[in-house]
């Protein structure tokens, strides 16, 4: 059944474009090396036609398909299931689906192929003179458009821009039967019956395979200013924050919070960087604005950060991107270094905004409380309320031991936290095979209907991306 499967696929998507056995191993693990799977070939299609003609054949043959873009996911959508509910499954990776269609400055508009990497779409926007804003910090070289619209990606500039599905105007999708929608509409307008793009948006790949969209683009920044800046505590980050978006408006378009111990671990594990200040704090705050006229905007935030009043304990500003960048760096690679030291317990959760010291003051006593000597590294898209909230032991030999004897408690302290607040349990990494479970305990039994049912009436036979989110 095997030969004669990888026979067939070949057939449609060349020889070179077929992987199978030990070649595959890569695609079958995820970004963290947390999940690994078995999958029959993971198969590179070259175009919408061949991506349905692969579905078509894994339709008849009752063969599952995991889709697969850069595969940077943190919570195992990404990889085949180690045990899957289908007897066979295979990985479509869409890397090469990587042209951009089209470009139309005018509408303000770019479509491209799900395979192109999210640094490129950015890159081509910013030819056309236009800016797409979607920008992720620690994945974006590497990670792609069609992964970022499955799982709904925010990232760093959601504050002014949204998420991921407020960046769309229209989607091209391959459905479980291997039929094609082709819903490339660049209207902003179109108020002729259910918006079906949002089913596939945040969907990660359980319902269809997006091979292409079209993005929305905006004008091109010409100007910069970035702020980084000392606080006391949580609390007065959120307090600067409403006074930045108040004194500066949507000029405004990030804002990220830092612990000291997120910086340590950097500090510790990635080269060139260093402490911002002459002075150890215990938390920083990046602030960036951003303005399609010329006119420098270093005043405007230093007036604004002057006028805020207490808790502020020092700031730096520049307009100058390379000394700009030195701070983004410690931010970018928080991940990077975390990963250095080993697995931790992740969490991705949002709050309002007007929560977020709260949840975090709650949290860590909650944990600390229970398990003294954990390390809780937090930081994240205070301007959404988005905070990553990830804990470990910090010697790494008790690390391991912890986290399989533990997780299952771990989550239950800090969820119960996000529970009162009423936040979400998945800010924008998706549910994958990591909240699963979790979605279960916390989502709204009739919205769980909901979703079946919608699950059921596309993917009847549970072949798009099992075991995932459902």
């Amino acid at each position: 059944m095997q030969k004669n499967l990888i026979d067939l696929l070949t057939t449609i998507v060349g020889n070179d474009a077929v992987l199978a056995g030990e070649p595959a191993a890569p695609y079958c693990t995820d970004w963290r090396g947390r999940y690994s799977g078995d999958a029959l070939a993971v198969v590179f299609p070259s175009s919408t036609g061949q991506v349905a003609e692969v579905v078509r054949l894994c339709a008849a043959s009752h063969i599952a398909i995991v889709p697969q873009g850069g595969n940077t996911s943190l919570c195992g959508a990404s990889v085949p299931l180690t045990q899957s509910p289908v007897e066979g499954q295979i990985v479509l990776n869409l890397s090469r689906m990587n042209q951009v269609r089209a470009i139309d400055p005018t509408n303000y508009t770019m479509t491209v192929e799900a395979g192109c990497k999210l640094d490129y779409v950015r890159e081509a926007a910013e030819k056309s003179n236009r800016f797409f804003p979607l920008g992720l910090t620690a994945t974006q070289k590497f990670c792609e458009i069609g992964g970022n619209l499955s799982t709904n990606a925010g990232g760093i500039n959601v504050l002014r821009y949204g998420n991921a599905r407020d960046l769309v105007l229209g989607l091209e999708v391959v459905l479980p039967d291997g039929r094609v929608w082709n819903g490339l509409r660049s209207l902003r307008k179109d108020n002729s019956g259910y918006d079906l793009k949002h089913l596939f948006m945040g969907a990660e790949g359980t319902l269809g395979i997006i091979t292409a969209a079209v993005l929305k683009l905006f004008p091109r920044p010409q100007t910069e200013a970035t702020a980084c800046v000392a606080v006391r505590d949580p609390a007065v980050a959120v307090a600067l924050l409403a006074h930045l978006r108040a004194s500066c408006g949507d000029r405004i378009s990030a804002f990220e919070i830092i612990s000291r111990s997120s910086l340590d671990l950097v500090f510790r594990h990635i080269s060139d960087t260093r402490e911002p200040f002459a002075d150890k704090h215990e938390w920083i705050v990046l602030a960036q604005l951003a303005d399609v006229l010329s006119a420098p905007l270093d005043a405007a935030l230093r007036e604004a950060l002057q006028g805020f009043g207490a808790g502020i304990a020092e700031f730096d500003i520049s307009s100058g991107k390379d000394h700009a960048e030195r701070w983004w760096k410690l931010r970018k690679h928080i991940s990077e270094a975390q990963k250095c030291e080993g697995i931790s317990i992740k969490h991705d959760v949002s709050v309002p905004v007007s929560r977020i010291a709260e949840f975090i003051a709650r949290a860590d006593a909650s944990l600390l409380n229970a398990f003294p000597g954990i390390r809780i590294v937090a930081f994240g898209h205070m301007g959404d309320g988005n905070i990553h909230y990830n804990i470990s032991m910090s010697d790494a030999k008790k690390n391991q031991t912890f986290i399989a004897q533990q997780e299952a408690a771990v989550n239950r302290l800090v969820y119960a936290v996000v529970r009162e607040l009423n936040g979400s349990i998945s800010a924008e990494h998706g549910v994958g095979q990591l909240k699963r479970v979790t979605l279960r305990e916390h989502k709204d039994p009739l919205e769980l209907e909901l979703m079946r049912s919608i699950k059921q009436a596309i993917d009847p036979y549970g072949l798009m991306n099992p075991g995932k989110v459902l």
